[in-house]
């Protein structure tokens, strides 16, 4: 049986989840229904189909070989059934009090690490389905592609084939060890520089900073999630009277949200400018690993003591600008590339460690999660609406994460329940973020 090995950024996050970090990706889709019985049909569907699915079928086990000791590999489950995978839930009034539930249960790491959860809506017109996907089986682009397998088949548009290398992954042969050291050993030396420069721009970015109790509460392991949506024509109506980019825009709607919520939960917001860690793709279609997770990100300080909205999306548009500038290779946002360099052995001994140091990283997480522009269905039933949900890492309290589908932008939340109990009105700071930020560019 051939394995895959894990790559690193793959295996730390595998080994710094625990029961009240569980590091699984998660995408709410909710669908119209034409009968009240078609949550059970999509269900029936989804089972069916994941069996076709290869990436679907593989577990992650131990590895404990020369070169890899201490890692983990992606194998075929030769005793995968679907039925362990798909669930079919009560009929519900609120999708999302569901997810937030369900988003707390880690997933089993003895078989296939992946979920899908239907929940028919009480009100027969819709169903809902909850995907989890763990972070070390796919990243957000991945998790789309194995997610998109069991939905229904659409027409793609026809593109030239290319040559595919053969996954750099696979466990190694022991007996080329020796010509492999002196490769290593020179790489190791020129990422020095690199490293050191990642470790002071972070030792930077904490000065200076007050802490906000809403988004540093101790961890309780409980989940809640809330979603927002809204045109993506508003969006540029913005940009285009305001200037930056469509992601520019999205980020300081954060900043503003942040600021309306603090202010209204009584914390205030002078002084507060939270470290958000913006996640970016380092993939390359024709060398990347072909599931690994391949990230960076830039780190910045969101602006939400700045009482101007628009002042507030000068300061994410320059802060933006200057991470772009540098490049995803460096600066406090690029600590995930140090994972490459650590043994197999010492991700698992220290990955506990390492998963209680992201407080001293970032305080929130605002990341962008790419969807097709066609419409998806499931048994037929066309998908309305789609809300990316991302893991909280320890010490952070809330994450958002951002799609656009169809027109329309649709803001993810996910918050630790009992440190954030009011989730709702920071998904409603959002909305209002974005209509103010509107008024003041119709004005």
């Amino acid at each position: 049986m051939t394995s895959d090995l894990l790559a690193p950024l793959d295996l730390a996050f595998w080994n710094i989840e625990s029961d009240r970090h569980p590091m699984h990706l998660g995408a709410l889709g909710v669908f119209g229904a034409h009968s009240p019985t078609a949550g059970a049909h999509a269900a029936d569907l989804l089972a069916a189909r994941a069996a076709a699915v290869p990436g679907l079928r593989l577990r992650i086990r131990d590895v404990w070989q020369p070169l890899a000791f201490g890692g983990a590999a992606r194998e075929t489950d030769p005793d995968f059934d679907p039925l362990n995978h798909v669930r079919l839930h009560a009929p519900t009034a609120d999708f999302h009090a569901v997810a937030g539930r369900l988003m707390e249960r880690p997933l089993e790491r003895g078989r296939p690490p992946w979920e899908a959860h239907v929940m028919p809506g009480e009100d027969g017109v819709s169903f809902a389905v909850l995907f989890k996907f763990h972070h070390a089986l796919a990243d957000g682009l991945r998790a789309l592609k194995l997610a998109a397998g069991v939905l229904d088949p659409v027409d793609l548009p026809e593109r030239a084939p290319r040559a595919i290398e053969p996954p750099r992954g696979l466990l190694p042969d022991v007996r080329k060890l020796p010509g492999l050291v002196p490769g290593l050993v020179r790489g190791a030396l020129s990422d020095v520089g690199r490293a050191l420069d990642i470790g002071a721009s972070l030792a930077r970015s904490t000065l200076g900073m007050r802490t906000v109790s809403a988004l540093t509460a101790a961890p309780t392991g409980t989940r809640r999630t809330a979603g927002v949506v809204f045109d993506i024509d508003d969006v540029h109506r913005v940009r285009k009277t305001a200037g930056g980019t469509v992601n520019d825009v999205l980020i300081a709607v954060v900043a503003g949200a942040l600021r309306r919520w603090l202010e209204e939960r009584g914390d205030g917001s002078k002084g507060v400018a939270p470290r958000a860690l913006v996640p970016v793709s380092r993939r390359r279609p024709r060398t990347a690993h072909p599931q690994g997770n391949r990230l960076s990100g830039y780190l910045i300080r969101l602006p939400v003591d700045e009482p101007d909205p628009l002042g507030r999306l000068d300061s994410v548009r320059t802060a933006m600008v200057r991470n772009k500038d540098a490049g995803p290779n460096r600066g406090a946002g690029a600590v995930a590339l140090l994972a490459d360099h650590v043994p197999a052995l010492g991700h698992r001994l220290g990955g506990p460690l390492v998963g209680q140091a992201a407080r001293l990283w970032f305080d929130i997480l605002v990341t962008s999660v790419p969807l097709p522009g066609l419409g998806l269905r499931l048994g037929g039933h066309e998908l309305r609406e789609v809300y990316p949900l991302a893991p909280l890492a320890p010490g952070q309290a809330l994450a958002v994460a951002i799609s656009t589908y169809r027109g329309r932008v649709h803001y993810g939340l996910v918050a630790d329940a009992q440190a954030v109990p009011d989730l709702d009105r920071f998904a409603y700071a959002v909305s209002a973020e974005v209509e103010t930020l509107l008024s003041l560019c119709e004005a």
